[in-house]
């Protein structure tokens, strides 16, 4: 299994290090262990099953977990937190007035799957951390395998949040009854991938079908057809969206009424953005441009990592004019830096 699933990345251009290697070494031991044929789980309590994958974004958990789950012939569900969490609420306003409503959604999700992965753990919600906690323990119970990844420990889950006692006591399952891994290389492999692509592509012109291939080897939980996306109660055109990236139109979203305030919540919360479709402008396209420095400004000094396909439009000639040549100069520089791997990375 461990050679399918390292052959399976080479194709795809991913070499895995010893740490991501030995994590897939104990996910491969432990389902050999804990079943009684090729096919079934044995309820073998004795053995941890369950995996929590936690570590620095861009380490491979993701794509560790997905590849090994790829090749489980077990029925199995895969959810990022969010979608999870709309999915179990949603459950529960069904199950409204009924008693132990957890237990009877632990229960229904037992008999659909043996496996469940949970992407991007994440608690921010007081009401979600009263759930999660006692929805992993009825599931656990029944047997279901969980795989979660997440960029925090357990213990550093739900940090500073309102009844975060009652949240750690409920959450204490996962330490108990699950593999606790940390995924602690130095290396950020997604940054690494996307930094590498015009080494391939040695013309330096993307189709969209090329971006499209970049996302796909890159990212997971990703919507082409959402062509909006909200920041600041507010929407705004974008390519495509998910919880680790965004993609934006240069002239379709600088063109829009978007300010610094906009661009602060973008840089914070997104881990990646892609921007393509440049064109070039003069001092009647000024205030697209002032738009683009404002949101420059502040993705740099938050360290904000950005591909751009500039195209046939190079970065020196996207300004023409003349009106913001002091503050386009400084842009300049900025976007020079910004392209290099070394900031990337």
């Amino acid at each position: 299994m461990i050679d399918s699933i390292c052959n399976s990345l080479r194709k795809k251009g991913i070499e895995i290090d010893l740490i991501q290697l030995d994590l897939l070494r104990e996910m491969v031991n432990t389902i050999q262990l804990g079943k009684s044929s090729a096919k079934t789980f044995k309820k073998n309590k004795s053995i941890k099953k369950s995996f929590y994958v936690w570590g620095d974004v861009g380490r491979g958990k993701t794509l560790i977990t997905r590849s090994f789950l790829d090749l489980i012939e077990e029925k199995k569900a895969i959810f990022h937190y969010i979608d999870f969490m709309q999915t179990i609420q949603n459950d529960l306003y069904s199950l409204s007035g009924k008693s132990n409503p957890l237990e009877k959604i632990a229960k229904s999700l037992s008999k659909k799957y043996r496996v469940i992965f949970i992407d991007e753990f994440q608690v921010e919600d007081v009401a979600d951390a009263m759930i999660v906690g006692k929805l992993l323990d009825c599931l656990d119970k029944l047997n279901v395998v969980l795989y979660i990844t997440s960029n925090a420990h357990p213990n550093d889950l739900y940090e500073n949040g309102l009844q975060r006692k009652k949240f750690i006591d409920g959450i204490s399952i996962i330490i108990e009854s699950f593999n606790v891994y940390q995924l602690n290389g130095k290396t950020d492999y997604r940054a690494k991938n996307i930094a590498s692509e015009d080494k391939k592509n040695l013309k330096k012109i993307y189709t969209e079908e090329e971006i499209i291939s970049i996302i796909e080897k890159n990212f997971y939980n990703k919507d082409y057809n959402k062509n909006k996306f909200q920041i600041n109660s507010r929407e705004f055109s974008c390519r495509a969206f998910s919880k680790d990236f965004l993609w934006l139109s240069f002239y379709d979203f600088f063109i829009e009424p978007n300010g610094t305030d906009d661009y602060i919540e973008i840089s914070k919360n997104t881990e990646w953005i892609f921007l393509s479709d440049f064109k070039s402008c003069d001092d009647d396209s000024a205030d697209i441009i002032r738009r683009f420095i404002s949101f420059i400004d502040i993705c740099y000094r938050d360290g904000t990592k950005i591909k751009f396909f500039f195209d046939n439009c190079s970065h020196q000639n996207l300004y023409t004019g003349k009106k913001l040549k002091i503050l386009w100069d400084r842009c300049l520089s900025r976007l020079t830096e910004m392209r290099t791997s070394e900031y990337l990375s």
